[in-house]
């Protein structure tokens, strides 16, 4: 039997977790389909996934990381609180719990931690809903990632068709649902969770990054690179990418603050030096960089895809240039010798 609420109780279930904490929900905002803190009237949207993805609940486009003051030779460095307090992810599946993984062996492990991602990532209750229908876009299957379910999550929910199941991993978890228990929402359901309908985008990524190792100078970088615009597009909606730049804004000529934003290695400007030299001074660098950090680089540091297989960006790019594409390329390339 599992613990269940009705999906007429989803709006009661969101009122009781907003009381708890600052609740992320996928919601049309501004039209966009998105996370965004939870309020009443906001249009919910648990039938398919989000054009954005929730990192930035986590990992913000902007934030605020310290206030600065220089007279003369006095200056005084004021670091900024990086604690949002309590949160709750949602209705997150499982592309992007597994990309909050990936965001947490490049912020949390390997001799560094990045204090304002590991603050809100310890403060935070994340939520997975399992898939049923996998979009036109989606191949997490093939990036090792399972839509029904994701085990890293602190709740689990389930569609059960006129009713969701829940089911508690961690602490966190526990806390959660008997928050919603002590609120009368929740029941008991025999019923099973519905079947994953099957998936329309195909792809083989086995042995991808062992066949990258050998590619780093082959030709096919060249081809691929001719029509990317470069806009950056696909590393803002991505749930894994992490690129950030160090800005300042200043209130004056003596104070102001510093901020992280987020930047992409798809930008001529992102690798330039202060010299003026530039290591991807063409697109072909730049592209075969994505590709190669999301399919070969990551998983040799961190034993993992840095591909969740979420499809945001095969729907969002403007020039069709699409990841599964190059995972096919790639396995189709001859290496000479």
């Amino acid at each position: 039997m599992l613990k269940a609420f009705p999906k007429d109780k989803v709006t009661a279930v969101l009122d009781t977790l907003a009381k708890q904490a600052t609740l992320w929900v996928p919601a049309i905002v501004a039209g966009v389909s998105r996370f965004a803190p939870y309020s009443p009237g906001r249009e919910v949207q648990l039938g398919a996934n989000t054009v954005m993805s929730p990192k930035e609940a986590l990992f913000p486009a902007t934030e605020k990381i310290y206030e600065y003051s220089a007279y003369g030779i006095d200056g005084e460095f004021t670091p900024v609180d990086p604690s949002v307090g309590p949160q709750i992810l949602f209705g997150l599946r499982s592309c992007d719990m597994q990309g909050i993984l990936c965001l947490d062996d490049v912020f949390l492990t390997h001799g560094y931690v990045d204090d304002y991602y590991a603050k809100k990532r310890e403060e935070a209750t994340i939520v997975t809903l399992g898939c049923v229908t996998p979009g036109p876009d989606c191949f997490c299957y093939a990036m090792g990632v399972n839509p029904a379910e994701h085990t890293a999550s602190d709740a689990q929910l389930f569609d059960l068709g006129d009713a969701y199941g829940i089911v508690a991993r961690t602490a966190k978890g526990e806390a959660l649902v008997s928050a919603l228990a002590a609120a009368g929402l929740l029941c008991e359901s025999d019923k099973a969770p519905l079947p994953i309908g099957d998936f329309v985008l195909k792809v083989d990524a086995k042995g991808i990054t062992g066949k990258l190792q050998q590619m780093f100078d082959h030709p096919l970088w060249d081809a691929l690179s001719r029509k990317c615009l470069n806009c950056g597009a696909c590393a803002y909606i991505c749930p894994t990418c992490h690129c950030f730049d160090i800005s300042d804004k200043k209130r004056n000529a003596h104070c102001g603050v510093k901020i992280k934003c987020w930047d992409t290695c798809m930008y001529s400007e992102y690798a330039l030096m202060a010299g003026g030299h530039n290591p991807r001074p063409s697109k072909k660098e730049r592209v075969r960089q994505r590709f190669m950090h999301k399919l070969r680089y990551f998983p040799e540091r961190y034993g993992k895809l840095q591909c969740t297989g979420c499809g945001r960006c095969i729907a969002k790019c403007p020039v069709n240039l699409e990841i599964t594409d190059v995972i096919q390329q790639v396995r189709e390339a001859k290496i000479d010798g």
